[in-house]
């Protein structure tokens, strides 16, 4: 079964984009990359990213991560905090611990590709 699956699909990977997106507009320490972005189709890529990112639907068709994210100077700590954000909010959502954590992993696995600054 795909982490995909295991976290319960789409429903849930719907949900908790909508959900994460105002926890990370609403966290000071990020809203400035958020600053003008029109939050709705950031959504509904974010959907489409998240669920090829982990192992679903591959319906993904945005530019390669370092592309998208080369010139927002985009920290470390920031990326940390992004990272948070999800998990916590997929644990809110009642993912699995274990599930959590192998989220968590294939996420790391991408800072090299967003971190900038």
């Amino acid at each position: 079964m795909t982490i995909y699956d295991q976290i319960g699909g789409q429903p849930v990977i719907k949900t908790a984009t909508t959900v994460f997106y105002g926890r990370v507009t609403g966290d000071d320490a990020l809203a400035q990359w958020f600053n003008g972005v029109d939050i709705s189709r950031l959504r509904a890529h974010q959907r489409a990213f998240l669920a090829a990112a982990l192992d679903g639907p591959q319906l993904f068709t945005g530019l390669d991560l370092g592309e998208a994210h080369s010139a927002m100077a985009i920290t470390d700590d920031a990326f940390t905090r992004v990272v948070a954000h999800l998990v916590t909010t997929l644990e809110d959502l009642g993912v699995a611990e274990a599930v959590l954590t192998e989220v968590e992993l294939r996420l790391e696995t991408l800072r090299s590709q967003v971190v900038t600054a």
